[in-house]
């Protein structure tokens, strides 16, 4: 049995493997993904990760780097989703640094208040 098959219906199937096929492609560049991702890594140096969130700072900076090199090699798919990565990871870092530093205040603020309640107890030295 053969089957015969119109040139409409040829040109349509074509068409649309070929609109499939670019779709798959033509995937927009990572560039915006990774510009996120280098500015959310910058917040993080500045906010003190280097110090108080070291190796959230540095799983952001290591994925950054592989989404650049996977952006280089021609690879926007897994380029954009270590950049989102790594934006997460870098806000992470910040978050730390930020909660790490809002904790050492707090602590001193915490022994400033306990100095003062013990030098206005009775019995202290202070003058009344």
């Amino acid at each position: 049995m053969k089957i015969q098959y119109s040139s409409a219906a040829l040109a349509a199937g074509c068409g649309a493997m070929l609109l499939a096929l670019g779709g798959c492609a033509s995937a927009p560049p990572p560039n915006e993904h990774i510009a996120v991702a280098k500015a959310s890594v910058s917040r993080a140096e500045q906010a003190g990760a280097p110090q108080l969130a070291p190796v959230e700072l540095q799983t952001a900076r290591d994925k950054l780097a592989r989404a650049d090199k996977a952006a280089v090699d021609g690879q926007p798919v897994p380029a954009a989703e270590l950049a989102d990565q790594a934006n997460v990871d870098a806000q992470l870092a910040e978050a730390t640094a930020d909660t790490q530093r809002s904790h050492k205040a707090a602590m001193e603020f915490e022994a400033s208040m306990q100095a003062l309640r013990n030098a206005s107890a009775p019995g202290s030295n202070s003058p009344n």
